[in-house]
């Protein structure tokens, strides 16, 4: 029997919101803009395979931006071959200082994607005090969108983020969107405030990358993998965020229909097996304790500077917890990815990595830092152990990382 993926109530936008999202960041050709004559037909043909795929599973929902090179532009094209009523189409623009720069690119992505109406319009990368300053002020890109709207052609407005959660929490109690576009997982927890503020307003939640940014589920670490057992991590993972009502839709980033397959277990699985989720929940935690120790796992946070209060900076904090899931469950290659991107992604992954250490940045200076963490003494040595491991070339942002 097909499965069929189960809808919530996606907040006060009312829409019967999938609980699985088709991602679209994954399925363009190029990660700039093309014409229409240079996007090649078998990468067209492979979109179309997946609206079909998503449209007989019941994931209505797709979501793409403005900056995902040519993925608005092909997704206009195969929504024109691939028909479905109950579509519900969601773009991502980023703010602009000047709000007429921010409409225009708004006018680009109606073309692009040839519809007629947005239901859901995301302001992308609200990562900074000055976005949502450039966003909510008078004269700012919601007056635009707030434009729009009474004209029919946006449904309704939300904000994506990879901000820190007081920001995120500061966004949503504005109380000027409808949804939030935010990160929350099994390996990253840190945003349970903010689900809780937009839950306390009745924002929609959608859950950004689970499966990449959640830890390569895609390509699990052994031990991973051993951990997670019966389940594969992107069952557990999915499992996991579905538990939570407040959870409304989580992303899955596709570039063909093999890529629905575990996604579609977890939701086979959703009203079945959830019993499983503690126990795999108890395993993973222990063997995080056995690594690091419990002193370590309850006190690692304490007194770590922000990114920007540290020489060179360091963004401890982010390099800590790699350093934990490198440990605790084996996810070397997760955690080298993310380290070379520190230092490249501006405000999406602010912060360096600790390559500068022992050369531009000295080892007292970094401890004068730290002066209020009960590791002090033990954290450079661990920033040697991350430099030593994943340091090399680093990785370039790619749209919306």
């Amino acid at each position: 029997m097909q499965i069929k993926v189960p809808t919530r109530r996606f907040g006060r936008t009312q829409i019967n919101m999938p609980i699985l999202s088709v991602g679209g960041m994954r399925f363009q050709q190029s990660w700039t803009d093309l014409s229409i004559n240079a996007i090649e037909n078998k990468n067209q043909w492979e979109l179309e395979a997946v609206l079909e795929h998503a449209k007989a599973h019941g994931l209505h929902h797709i979501e793409t931006a403005r900056h995902y090179g040519s993925s608005e532009l092909q997704l206009g094209l195969a929504m024109q071959k691939v028909d479905d009523s109950e579509r519900i189409i969601q773009t991502k623009i980023p703010p602009r200082d000047d709000a007429s720069e921010f409409e225009r690119e708004l006018e680009l992505s109606f073309q692009k994607l040839n519809c007629k109406r947005i239901d859901l319009l995301a302001i992308h990368g609200l990562n900074l005090d000055e976005h949502l300053d450039q966003t909510i002020r008078p004269g700012g890109c919601l007056e635009v969108v707030r434009k729009w709207q009474s004209r029919g052609l946006i449904g309704h407005v939300g904000f994506s983020t990879h901000a820190a959660t007081d920001l995120i929490i500061k966004a949503i109690e504005t109380n000027e969107f409808d949804y939030v576009n935010l990160h929350w997982y099994f390996i990253f927890q840190d945003n349970e405030p903010a689900i809780k503020a937009a839950n306390k307003l009745d924002l929609g939640v959608f859950i950004i990358s689970p499966t990449d940014k959640g830890g390569h589920l895609h390509s699990p670490s052994p031990d991973l993998l051993k951990l997670c057992s019966p389940l594969h991590p992107i069952v557990f993972n999915d499992l996991f965020c579905l538990q939570d009502k407040r959870i409304h839709t989580i992303s899955i980033g596709v570039d063909s229909p093999a890529n629905f397959k575990k996604h579609l277990e977890a939701v086979d699985l959703l009203n079945t097996s959830m019993e499983l989720i503690p126990i795999i929940q108890k395993r993973l935690l222990y063997a995080s304790r056995v690594a690091l120790g419990s002193k370590w796992l309850s006190t690692w946070k304490v007194g770590l500077p922000s990114w920007n209060e540290t020489p060179g900076e360091i963004n401890i904090p982010v390099l800590l917890w790699l350093y934990n899931l490198m440990e605790s469950w084996g996810m070397e290659n997760y955690a080298k990815t993310r380290y070379r991107l520190l230092g490249q992604a501006n405000h999406w992954f602010p912060g360096a990595n600790a390559d500068h250490l022992d050369q531009e940045v000295c080892e007292n200076d970094l401890k004068e830092a730290l002066y209020r963490s009960p590791w002090q003494d033990e954290i450079p040595n661990l920033l040697r152990k991350l430099k030593y491991h994943l340091g090399g070339d680093s990785i370039k942002r790619l749209s919306g990382t």
